[in-house]
């Protein structure tokens, strides 16, 4: 089967022919339609994730059919479209996975799809039962690869953040997961600010529900969320900490800054600021299988699918360098292989 491998850490992708693969037990082969390609890949590119292993086929925004089934698996069958993200498998015992909270595994090691372990940048994949997850009816699996961690990476973290209907979500950033989070917030009935650079984007956020944008290069994001009345919910899509530090002011009481983008700078806030107005900075990890579903399902109900730039296996490599330099612009690249 083709493949693109990462052989070494700021080594580029190269396309390589291996032997497809073989489910072993507990195990699932699906042959891949498409896999989204997430900044998660640039960071494994630059050995930025302690956990990773070289080689490694990256990619863990999958949607594809079950090709095979490893012993012990009757479940989902032959032929049923599945997906699959970034959390490849866990302990199955401790506290956390028992609740269903797999995302948090405490009873073994990371394992992480794309990064150590092989994804979906290949022709076949190998995913743990269990992990895989039927595809609703009415899903492009092209357009609805990068649900499978921008989506639920976004949704997940709006609710365990506390988004809910008639409440304030300022989203940073307009890439892939900022997108998603807007889009989702607003089908979730929430009033949306979107904080950018620049207004580039804005016709585009103004489209999908924002009723206020706010561009930092005219106006300080702290100040124009009070001036809003305050935000419950600052949502960091941006690569980077400082970005969700500038607008931590522009949180109500009893706010929520929360992290999905981040950078290696540690967070500092103001002690006084979180006791006075009882405000909390958290984050959130893509999610666990449940979380999946609940994603995919949503999304389906509210007719939301991320905008897509289609490539093929061949393009990978020059897509995934541009988006190393910070040069790829345009919709989120899924490469198509189905």
């Amino acid at each position: 089967m083709r493949s693109a491998v990462l052989s070494a850490a700021g080594k580029p992708l190269e396309i390589v022919e291996r032997a497809v693969p073989r489910p072993g037990p507990g195990e699932v082969l699906v042959k891949v339609t498409a896999c989204g390609m997430c900044f998660s890949e640039v960071n494994h590119l630059r050995g930025h994730y302690p956990f990773g292993t070289f080689p490694a086929v990256p990619g863990h925004e999958i949607s594809g059919v079950v090709e095979a089934l490893g012993e012990g698996v009757h479940w989902p069958g032959v032929g049923t479209p599945v997906g699959t993200g970034w959390i490849y498998g866990s302990c199955g015992h401790c506290d956390y996975c028992v609740r269903g909270d797999q995302i948090l595994c405490t009873g073994a090691p990371k394992q992480v799809t794309g990064v150590n372990t092989d994804g979906g940048y290949a022709e076949y994949f190998v995913g743990r039962a269990g992990f895989v997850t039927p595809l609703p009816d009415g899903l492009d699996p092209v357009a609805g690869a990068p649900l499978m961690c921008a989506g639920i990476t976004a949704f997940n973290g709006l609710r365990h953040a506390g988004a809910a209907a008639g409440s304030k979500v300022a989203v940073l950033g307009t890439g892939g997961v900022g997108t998603m989070a807007l889009r989702f917030a607003a089908a979730m009935g929430a009033r949306v600010a979107v904080v950018s650079r620049s207004r580039r984007a804005e016709e585009q956020a103004r489209g999908f529900g924002a009723e206020l944008f706010v561009a930092t290069a005219e106006q300080d994001p702290a100040e124009a969320l009070q001036a809003w009345g305050g935000a419950d919910v600052v949502v960091n899509s941006a690569p980077d900490t400082a970005t969700g530090l500038a607008a931590f002011g522009g949180l109500r009481p009893d706010g929520t800054l929360l992290y999905l983008g981040m950078g290696a700078e540690n967070v500092s806030v103001p002690p006084a600021a979180l006791v006075m107005n009882r405000v909390r900075v958290m984050g959130v990890p893509s999610g666990s299988p449940h979380d999946l579903r609940d994603t995919l399902a949503f999304a389906v109900a509210h007719g939301i699918v991320p905008e897509v730039a289609p490539v093929t296996l061949d393009e990978a490599p020059r897509v995934l360098a541009a988006m190393d330099e910070g040069t790829y612009r345009g919709d989120r690249a899924v490469i198509t292989l189905g």
